[in-house]
């Protein structure tokens, strides 16, 4: 995160402050896509059109729950299971059962902006066939190790968003796609609802476990879950957390 975003970043929350609690939280659905290669495990990685959400971000496969996905069912992971399978056809070309999905966090964004994308994560096993994209929603895709994603994030070669940079690092604990899912699976799934604090020139999200998730402070003393945001690059600590799944 270059100066430019932090500081537009710190305006919103100096300017927004609360005012967004009652912004639109939109449902929205994820499929982190695995497969086992020459380097151990690798996830697919999208990149998003520069003029559309999440612009240039390197994302998984995903996006908001149509009204169309589980008609009729109020079973809202039902119908984040049929949204992300559809996405990932829709973005990939890649055939997915929702059944064979395993659900492993839910993730709602900080009191920001006028919409807020609750979005559901799943993880599952890649089929066989080829990417295809778009290049219109989606202008790039690779397959990646969950540790060369972060290393390229770290020397600036990719942007990603704090749910994405978080679950890598959690994949990123496994080599193999039977490990990862295997792990996954073992453990509920956890729900990560943002809160943003400052610590000196960085921003830092924090989760539920962290000593200052409450407050919104960042430098309370005490158990950490948060995500450090800096020039220097993401810096995530859970130490003081529960969640820990590898």
């Amino acid at each position: 995160m270059d100066d430019k975003q932090l500081q537009d970043f710190a305006k919103r929350i100096s300017s927004e402050g609360d005012r967004g609690s009652n912004t639109e939280l939109i449902p929205a659905a994820t499929v982190v896509l695995l497969r086992d290669g020459v380097d151990g495990m690798e996830t697919l990685m999208l990149r998003k059109n520069s003029k559309i959400a999440f612009a240039g971000m390197w994302v998984f496969p995903g996006g908001k729950i149509d009204a169309e996905d589980g008609s009729g069912s109020e079973d809202m992971e039902h119908r984040a299971r049929i949204a992300a399978a559809r996405e990932a056809m829709e973005e990939a070309a890649l055939e997915i059962d929702p059944a064979s999905m395993c659900w492993f966090s839910h993730w709602t964004p900080p009191a920001l902006g006028n919409r807020r994308f609750a979005t559901w994560f799943f993880a599952a096993r890649a089929p066989a066939g080829e990417v295809s994209i778009d290049d219109g929603e989606i202008t790039e895709s690779q397959w990646i190790t969950p540790q060369q994603a972060l290393a390229q994030h770290r020397q600036g070669e990719i942007e990603l968003v704090p749910p994405t940079y978080v679950s890598l690092h959690y994949l990123a604990l496994h080599t193999s796609v039977d490990a990862a899912l295997a792990a996954l699976d073992s453990q509920p799934p956890r729900y990560y609802a943002t809160h943003i604090g400052a610590s000196g020139d960085d921003l830092v999200a924090m989760w539920a476990g962290d000593a200052g998730y409450d407050s919104g402070e960042a430098d309370t003393p005490g158990p950490r879950h948060r995500l450090r945001m800096g020039k220097e690059g993401f810096e995530f600590d859970d130490s003081g957390s529960n969640e820990n799944p590898g």
